[in-house]
């Protein structure tokens, strides 16, 4: 029999962690590791590392590792009160990463797969759909410690030898997802009317099923070695198409009407909410035909039934 591939997950308790963990864990043997140790209902343990710096020590977890999964980082924040934002970002997102990677090709660590965003990509799109090859721009502090911790990953595969994979996924959403895509369950929900009726952007984006059958699929394809892939649901929708399909899965329709978009855009920039206004207005599309031709990828969910799907868990939680 063969012997079973051994994967080091980090950021196992969180929302992409959990689920990805669930799904390896029916093919691999996973050492999952959190910043607090814990023990699931059934049985299985998370090894707690503490808070994720570039003196995190990983040695005794990385023994016999075939391949690691880095999806712990530290994410965008709603109401983020720290004082530099960008230092907080690089010391988790760029320091921490390097150093786990360091570690990993002592160890003999064949693959890092490192989960990034499409965000070094920029805020939106106004003409071609990004890809791979697309000029990266990011505008946040967020999305720049992740590219700078993939130009400081591809320096040390490079250097040591170690494949890597990277994965700039776009938003990505269930019932259960965290941050603005949480915000907007919660104002579906609530049945009040929206200001979308008419919005015709196009959004790809990426439900949690179809990232974490990809993010298991670059463990061990051989064709995703030093490799880096823009994925998305494939079908692009747009925020009135989304809060539709949220709604009809709470059970109820989805009550919009329209306001003039130079309105809407006058007054974010006056509140300070130029981001989300462009996450809300704005298309941001993505072509990933990359993925879907080296690896042979095929989403398994389409977004209509995944968003449904989002509305009634959320729903059925909320209760």
């Amino acid at each position: 029999m063969k012997p079973t591939k051994r994967i080091l997950l980090t950021g196992s308790t969180g929302f992409v962690g959990s689920r990805l963990h669930a799904v390896l864990g029916s093919t691999y043997s996973v050492v999952a590791v959190s910043r607090l140790p814990q023990i699931a209902s059934d049985g299985s343990q998370t090894i707690g590392v503490g808070d994720l710096s570039g003196d995190t020590a990983w040695a005794d977890v990385l023994q016999g590792v075939d391949c690691v999964v880095h999806v712990a980082g530290r994410a965008h924040k709603l109401n983020d009160k720290c004082e530099n934002p960008l230092l907080a970002f690089r010391k988790v997102n760029v320091e921490a990463s390097l150093n786990l990677a360091q570690q990993a090709c002592d160890a003999g660590v064949k693959r890092f797969v490192f989960i990034s965003s499409i965000g070094v990509h920029g805020v939106n799109t106004t003409g071609a759909p990004l890809d791979e090859h697309s000029p990266l721009i990011p505008h946040a502090d967020y999305a720049l410690s992740k590219l700078e911790a993939e130009n400081e990953l591809k320096n040390v595969s490079i250097k040591y030898g170690m494949e890597l994979v990277i994965i700039r996924p776009p938003l990505v959403y269930a019932g259960n997802a965290p941050g603005n895509f949480q915000a907007l369950l919660k104002l579906v929900a609530s049945g009040l009317p929206l200001p979308f009726r008419g919005v015709k952007n196009k959004r790809s984006i990426i439900a949690l099923e179809n990232l974490v059958d990809l993010i298991s699929l670059c463990v061990e394809h051989p064709a995703a070695a030093d490799q880096t892939f823009l994925a998305s649901d494939g079908v692009d929708v747009s925020t009135s198409q989304i809060i539709r399909y949220l709604a009809k899965g709470m059970g109820h329709e989805a009550r919009l009407f329209p306001v003039p978009d130079g309105l809407v855009s006058r007054v974010a920039r006056l509140i300070g909410r130029e981001t989300t206004y462009d996450q809300l207005y704005g298309s941001l599309v993505i072509d990933s035909s990359k993925v879907r031709g080296l690896l042979g990828w095929t989403p398994p969910v389409a977004p209509d039934e995944a968003l449904v799907e989002a509305g009634k868990d959320y729903f059925s939680r909320a209760r």
